[in-house]
């Protein structure tokens, strides 16, 4: 027995005209039939996939205005795994943007059905989040929190609370729950069926049964498509194919790295309960017991993550349209047994089926959209972690925005595919990360906590000498990156365990870390960072990065340059530092997880000069930063040349010996504002300089430290970073960065007319320091980012980092402050009397804590360590 929905089948009776557009729907049979439409020589765009996912781009395309759309699917529409989705739309998504896509697709699903005449099922039922722990309702407080103040219906409600919603469930281990009233459920079958009517009624070309071989691309760009019916030519591809996305990536000349694996996956359902169940009854979501359920025809449907999932279809596209899996009564028992606890009268319920269908996950459990980095033209919407419903109407929407407009409405970041590269698309680490991520979609995600599988994958030359003197790992971009050291005596497994809302057990060691840098030298690995080397032969270099950066590089060699690479809405594509090695050469450092994103930008925006070479050489070098006051001590002994600012100034970069190792690029620069410098070291020389730096360091007090230490003394310094304060909506004026910008120099770069209009007009959200003023450390929930901020009671923009100051012993945020009129909503320019005369709360997990926002860093109290009630919160504001 199927789940493919009779409203399905009746639609498609009553719809003579779809029958004849599609082909024959007679059979489930994966043999191919006649094709009574030939397909087109040429299209404007190709989608490949028939599912929520394809449909709901096809539908979004149409909606803006294109008609030569194409859309292919290899068995039936809606067969895949959206044919099995349970149709649940939840809101309730840790990730901003994973929740405005959830909470557009539940506006959609609402209409679509008048807007079509198709069925689709959608009921407004609610859905209940369950807490059997503390630190779960923490959680969902957070969570309900930004529902809140998006506009979304959410209260914490009571065990007794919950028991009135749903009479079946068993409350006696619950500590509360999160209510969210709008969430539904739908047919998702349907759904994908009513967008492709509205997509075909707007004319999109739907073809069933047509296979897509591979994807022709010429000189980087996409040109056509092949299939089983022939040739397509076209300027756009989609590739919306599921569980089948990575093959028909890696199926051309020029492989597109899709990195995502398909699972099994397991839901029950039952017969109609002697006393049918409501249909409005509040799906139930239970992560600490691994399940959910929702009503179904008077039963329930019911399935949930297991702790050792199944990967499955490593090689192959096994069927054109998903049938129902391998029953495995053993592997789905736990799940069962937890159904029964939580609704006990279940146990006499007779079970119709045990449905066993493929969902695909990805390497950080979110979804992957956007262009490809190696192939323009080629834009991908899958992997969807088990929220493809919940999804489909929002990712569809900014897919749609992205083809057309060339960028989507809102920041996508977290789920492009730039943020992966190649390295994650390895076959067996995906099947060990699926196997880890899987059961994350329950666990219990505190702030900083780590993927256990596919580690060690890159690393420093120095990852074992560090290792054994205490580091502790997390990793990014594939590369690990020390935490912090463990001190000698302490207890290893305490500390690698400490995963908590509150203070964590870390909290002394980052701050020994953190003082050292302050009062005398500290040495942070730092290899992982992005480097790319751009030269030419000419003039070349200079006057491609002048144009694609917003300061002027134009500047005396050896000189370093911190910018931006602004898009031409005037947001960041890039934060990075330049360095001016020669007239013709240039070294430029980027965030880590930069390194596929940024080359991408710079390849499709360089010229196609055979004249001008673009070199990653991030592998090349070892980076080491020397940070604190000692640090030009212990350098200058090391080269035998003066390093005091007379003979080396702040941004300054100079190739010279440290040691016995020669070719070191030595640039005055730190990333956290603390003196110091970097030593970019060819790698066959990073053991030997390291241990160099750390015998000369020893009488000046010198220690290792980590990321956490970096991280709080950049926040504290009001250092904004790329990816989490900083994005693609972020420009130089709404960050207090109009210094980097070369406006007055008469000299034309990208992004340059959006900066124009800010500077004349205003901005419409500045970034502002908070900090928190009646918070207890050692008490209250910390601050991780992504916390509600409220002036004056009104909410107006969230926090982006956070970090707790060891300097001024409170906890500072960093964030955008908006303006909004109170009578319209309509934004406003924030000026910086806005900002000043505003009293400002933080809000963390509901609990709202009073804090002093400024434009500016408190430069002057880092002069000296003072006590907490003697630092003075007044100073000038630097505009």
């Amino acid at each position: 027995m199927f789940l493919r929905l009779l409203s399905d089948i009746q639609w498609r009776a009553a719809h003579p005209r779809w029958r004849r557009m599609t082909g024959s729907q007679r059979s489930t049979s994966t043999t191919a039939e006649p094709h009574p439409v030939s397909l087109p020589a040429q299209a404007q765009v190709v989608i490949c996939g028939g599912g929520i996912m394809g449909t709901s781009v096809a539908y979004h395309l149409s909606k803006m205005g294109l008609k030569d759309i194409v859309l292919l699917e290899q068995g039936r529409l809606a067969a895949g795994t959206t044919r099995f989705c349970a149709g649940i739309v939840s809101t309730a998504r840790p990730v901003s943007v994973e929740l405005k896509m959830a909470h557009y697709s539940n506006k959609l699903y609402q209409q679509l059905q008048q807007e079509t005449g198709v069925q689709t099922g959608y009921m407004k039922t609610g859905s209940i989040s369950l807490a059997q722990t503390q630190d779960r309702l923490i959680s969902l407080k957070r969570i309900a929190s930004s529902l809140n103040v998006m506009g979304i219906p959410c209260e914490i409600i009571s065990p007794k609370e919950v028991l009135k919603l749903h009479p079946l469930i068993n409350i006696h281990d619950l500590v509360g729950a999160m209510y969210v009233p709008e969430d539904a459920l739908v047919s998702s079958a349907n759904v994908s069926l009513a967008l492709a009517t509205a997509a075909s009624r707007n004319g999109v070309q739907i073809h069933e049964r047509t296979c897509v071989s591979h994807v022709t691309i010429q000189k980087g760009r996409v040109t056509g498509v092949e299939t089983d019916r022939g040739r397509i030519q076209c300027d756009y591809f989609v590739n919306c194919a599921g569980q089948w996305a990575y093959e028909l990536g890696h199926s051309g000349e020029e492989p597109v790295h899709i990195p995502l694996h398909a699972c099994e996956h397991f839901y029950l359902l039952t017969h109609p309960l002697k006393d049918p169940l409501s249909s409005s009854l509040p799906t139930i979501v239970d992560p600490d017991g691994r399940i959910y359920i929702r009503n179904w025809q008077g039963g329930i449907l019911s399935g949930g993550f297991e702790k050792n999932p199944k990967p499955l279809f490593t090689e192959g596209r096994n069927q054109l349209e998903i049938q129902n899996l391998q029953e495995d009564w053993d592997h789905f028992g736990p799940l069962l047994g937890a159904l029964l606890r939580r609704m006990p009268g279940l146990e006499a319920l007779q079970i119709m089926q045990l449905v066993n269908c493929p969902e695909s996950f990805t390497p950080d459990m979110r979804c992957i959209m956007g262009e490809s980095p190696t192939a323009r033209g080629y834009f991908v919407l899958a992997g969807m972690n088990s929220g493809g419903i919940s999804y489909g109407g929002g990712a569809g929407k900014y897919l749609a925005e992205w083809i057309v407009n060339g960028y989507p409405s809102e920041n996508v970041w977290p789920l492009d595919l730039k943020r992966f590269g190649t390295l994650q698309s390895s076959r067996t680490f995906l099947r060990h990360r699926v196997m880890e991520v899987m059961p994350l979609m329950c666990d219990l995600k505190v702030p900083r906590w780590d993927f256990q599988t596919g580690r060690q994958l890159r690393t420093s030359p120095l990852y074992d000498r560090l290792d054994a003197q205490g580091a502790r790992w997390m990793e990014k971009h594939g590369f690990e990156r020390v935490k912090y050291f463990v001190p000698p005596g302490s207890d290893l497994l305490d500390l690698d365990h400490s995963k908590t809302f509150y203070k964590p057990d870390w909290f002394d060691i980052v701050g020994s870390e953190v003082k050292c840098c302050k009062e005398a030298v500290s040495v942070i690995d730092m290899s992982s960072f992005t480097k790319f080397e751009i030269s030419s032969t000419g003039d070349q270099a200079l006057e491609s990065l002048q144009y694609l950066c917003s300061n002027d590089l134009d500047v005396p060699v050896g000189h370093v340059v911190h910018t931006g690479m602004l898009n031409e809405k005037g947001g960041y594509e890039n934060d990075c530092s330049i360095a001016r090695l020669s007239k013709r050469s240039f070294f430029m450092i980027s965030p880590t997880d930069q390194q596929v994103h940024c080359w991408t930008w710079l390849k499709n925006h360089l010229p196609d000069d055979s004249n001008l070479v673009l070199e990653d050489v991030t592998w090349k070098y070892t980076a080491l930063n020397l940070i604190g006051p000692r640090a030009v001590d212990v350098l200058s002994e090391l080269s035998y040349a003066p390093m005091t600012a007379e003979h080396f100034p702040s941004l300054f970069c100079k190739e010279m010996s440290v040691g016995y190792a020669n070719g070191i690029r030595v640039m005055s620069i730190t990333h956290t504002g603390e003196p110091g410098f970097v030593l970019y070291i060819p790698i066959e020389y990073a053991l030997h300089v390291y241990n160099e730096v750390m015998n000369m360091g020893q009488k000046y007090g010198i220690r290792n430290a980590g990321y956490y230490a970096l991280r709080s003394l950049r926040i504290e310094k009001f250092f904004a970073f790329w990816g989490q304060d900083l994005d693609a909506f972020t420009t130089p004026m709404e960050c207090g960065r109009e210094f980097q910008v070369k406006l007055d120099k008469g000299l034309e770069f990208l992004g340059q007319e959006a900066l124009w209009e800010q500077k004349q007009n205003g901005v419409y959200k500045r970034f502002t320091m908070f900090i928190l003023e009646d918070h207890d450390t050692d008490l209250d929930l910390w601050p991780w980012w992504g916390e509600p901020i409220f002036r004056n009671g009104r909410y107006v923009g969230k926090t982006t980092s956070s970090a707790y100051s060891y300097t001024l012993e409170r906890h500072v945020c960093l964030g955008f402050v908006h303006h909004f009129d109170e009578k319209t909503g309509e934004e406003l320019v924030v000026t910086t009397d806005f900002i000043n005369q505003g009293e400002y709360e933080i809000d963390i997990a509901g609990q709202r804590f009073q804090a002093k926002a400024k434009l500016y860093p408190f430069s002057s109290l880092f002069t000296q360590r003072r006590r907490k009630d003697e630092v003075e919160l007044s100073g000038y504001q630097r505009e």
